[in-house]
């Protein structure tokens, strides 16, 4: 059977209407986020456009969902809980709506980059597997499976070597070395602020640090080198193996950027993820994540099945006005 293509011009206006779909949920690395269009990203127009073209549903890489946060303050334990939910149900919705516009349908493959740098933020292999199972069996239980999908080291190099080995395949032949990123971190403004919010990601998971907070700092300023290295080698084998997709990222981008900042829950600011955080949910009903210890002090701690779920605001907590996914 032949392939049905879309006129150029179709596609065109179709391609527009998925990005104008994702553009209320950008996290922008400007100040004027509501200026945005859709001729602001004309690589993620193109690379949309190419599915349209062809009649194929779209699809997005979004690395993320790595393994919760080893800080017991910000986060319930190390297993996905309502604040993944959320996120997922989010995702499912979005490509819902794109296939409103586009009749094949859109799909978002998650591609979990825990074991790439678990040994570099002091996450246990068990666990980030442990994590991974838990995220692919609540896109099950919701009903997602259509529209998410998961990629993890695992798809990469397969079962026969260990992570360790892995990781050091991967941190070897792909990404930028340590020296070639701090000569980034000079230049970049963007690079600089990655790293600068590494840096206090790191520092914030660390649960029990026995030397000075400059010590701590010198560290975590170290690994968050190491991070970004990691990182960049990870999305060169996404990009290997999966290279027509959309490319999309829950940090912070600029317009015209090869990556599509995106936005998943409520949060507190633009670098808050449900695996660094715990979802509360207010009386208006809208949700929004925080670390465990700040959602303590405004809630009360829920379960489901056993396990602790999120947190439910008091009475006494001011109800939010605007909506958060």
């Amino acid at each position: 059977m032949a392939t049905t293509f879309t006129p150029a011009s179709a596609a065109e206006r179709v391609s527009r209407e998925i990005l104008e779909l994702l553009l209320p949920h950008r996290r922008a690395a400007e100040p004027d986020q509501h200026l945005d269009t859709p001729d602001d990203f004309p690589e993620q127009l193109a690379q949309i456009g190419g599915f349209v073209e062809r009649g194929e549903p779209v699809v997005f890489s979004l690395p993320g969902f790595p393994c919760k946060s080893p800080n017991p303050d910000k986060v319930f334990g190390s297993l996905p809980d309502h604040g993944e939910r959320l996120a997922l149900r989010f995702l499912g919705s979005l490509c819902a709506e794109m296939a409103k516009v586009h009749e094949p349908g859109a799909k978002i493959l998650i591609c979990s980059d825990g074991h790439i740098f678990g040994d570099v933020i002091g996450v246990p292999d068990e666990n980030i597997d442990a994590y991974g199972h838990g995220l692919r069996e609540m896109i099950r239980t919701e009903g997602l499976g259509a529209h998410l999908g998961t990629f993890d080291l695992k798809d990469v190099y397969g079962p026969d070597l260990s992570y360790d080995e892995k990781r050091a395949l991967a941190a070897e032949t792909l990404g930028p070395s340590v020296e070639e990123l701090r000569a980034e971190v000079r230049s970049d403004e963007s690079t600089l602020r990655m790293y600068r919010g590494i840096t206090r990601f790191l520092v914030e998971d660390v649960a029990d640090w026995e030397g000075s907070r400059s010590a701590l700092q010198r560290d975590c300023r170290r690994r968050a080198y190491e991070v970004i290295a990691r990182s960049r080698a990870w999305g060169e084998l996404i990009a290997q193996h999966h290279p027509d997709n959309v490319r999309l990222s829950i940090h912070p981008q600029s317009r015209r950027e090869p990556k599509f900042g995106i936005g998943l829950v409520g949060e507190a600011d633009a670098w808050t993820t449900p695996w660094h955080s715990v979802a509360l949910r207010h009386l208006d009903g809208t949700w929004q994540l925080m670390a465990r210890s700040a959602a303590r002090r405004l809630g009360g701690e829920v379960h489901v099945d056993g396990r602790p779920s999120h947190f439910e605001a008091h009475a006494s907590v001011p109800a939010r006005r605007e909506a958060t996914g």
